[in-house]
């Protein structure tokens, strides 16, 4: 998984039958170079995919997958699937276009491992979001935890998973959406006014003050008031308002930016969760998660307190949606996306054929 924030590759083998989660195998992340994280950031907002950088990514991604195997004491043969997200680039909903980068068919024959990308076409072209795309995985491991429940990603954009009683495919179990911006618009500050990759561990934004008008300004969008489904790309929203504070005032009003968002996304869940688990890297950020608690006025825990890995929780979502591609399972229902009705997905490269 390579996710908006645009740092690096989560690899991570778990073990599956597309339903259940039986284990969870060994993981690996990677982080992307400044010259590369360049390339990719210049290929936000296009429109097709530029072949140069793709296959790239890809050679990366193949090369994640024989360190993590390595690391396992495994070998392509004991692998069945690699389900591979890509990275994305570009995401206009209300054009029904997404755009990955990353060659499946590639990736299968560097491998020697029958690969599934491709997951969002097809729940687009039913009407879907194309996003979130991990509260069916969500509520594999949710399963034996009380409901309801709401699961919190805060990586480059922020989405939530509500999870109640019953099936996926069940109208009331599952709704989830993009609720605004999470990091993205924070490490793009700190990388703008000091050169650093994010606001490691909410120091800058610690040293600062909220700016209540900003924060008022950024707020001011009818995004928040839309009912979902909903989803977003990671430029849809901008720190402008922002750019007349100092460093630190920044850094504070744009993570309390985050956590207002998540707030207003609250009244659009279909019932008050018993328990927020918070995973994505922003759990991480003690000021980010402060915030978060005061503003839905409850305790969250990061996704550890369920014993998840919080690091992996998205690379593992794809290994465990491309075994339900290939048993021809929903990928997406219409409490997640939008979509019709409970949509399969995906496209199998068979590393065979690819060789």
């Amino acid at each position: 998984m390579s996710g908006t924030s645009l740092d690096g590759i989560d690899a991570a083998i778990i073990k599956t039958d597309g339903v259940g989660v039986f284990e969870l195998g060994a993981s690996l992340s990677g982080t992307y170079d400044a010259a590369f994280r360049g390339r990719l950031r210049g290929c936000l907002r296009r429109t097709a995919a530029d072949p140069a950088v793709e296959e790239e990514l890809t050679g990366r991604h193949a090369e994640q997958v024989s360190a993590l195997l390595a690391k396992a004491g495994l070998a392509p043969p004991d692998i069945d699937v690699i389900g591979f997200h890509g990275q994305t680039v570009n995401h206009l909903p209300e054009a029904a276009a997404t755009l990955q980068l990353g060659d499946g068919e590639r990736l299968a024959r560097l491998t020697g491992i029958d690969v599934v990308n491709d997951f969002r076409s097809n729940d687009m072209a039913h009407g879907g979001q194309g996003a979130p795309f991990a509260p069916l995985y969500h509520w594999a491991l949710a399963r034996g935890l009380e409901k309801p429940l709401a699961v919190l990603n805060l990586g480059g954009v922020a989405n939530v998973t509500w999870i109640g009683e019953g099936e996926p495919e069940a109208p009331g179990t599952l709704l989830a959406f993009d609720t605004g911006p999470a990091n993205a618009l924070l490490d793009d500050w700190v990388a703008a006014r000091r050169g650093a990759a994010m606001d490691e561990d909410g120091r800058l934004a610690a040293s600062g003050t909220v700016n209540r008008d900003v924060l008022a300004e950024l707020m001011d969008r009818p995004y928040f008031g839309l009912a979902p489904p909903k989803s977003l790309d990671r430029l849809d929203f901008s720190a402008g308002p922002a750019e007349r504070l100092g460093d630190a005032d920044g850094a504070a009003t744009l993570s309390a930016f985050t956590a207002a968002s998540v707030a207003a996304a609250a009244p659009h869940l279909p019932g008050t969760p018993r328990r927020w688990l918070v995973t994505g890297g922003g759990r991480r950020n003690p000021v980010l998660m402060a915030e978060l608690a005061d503003a839905l006025g409850t305790a969250i825990e990061p996704v550890e307190a369920a014993g998840w890995d919080g690091d992996m929780l998205e690379a593992q979502a794809f290994a465990y949606l491309a075994v339900r591609s290939l048993r021809g399972l929903p990928l997406s229902v219409p409490g997640t996306t939008g979509v019709s009705s409970p949509a399969p997905g995906g496209v199998h490269h068979r590393a065979g054929a690819a060789a």
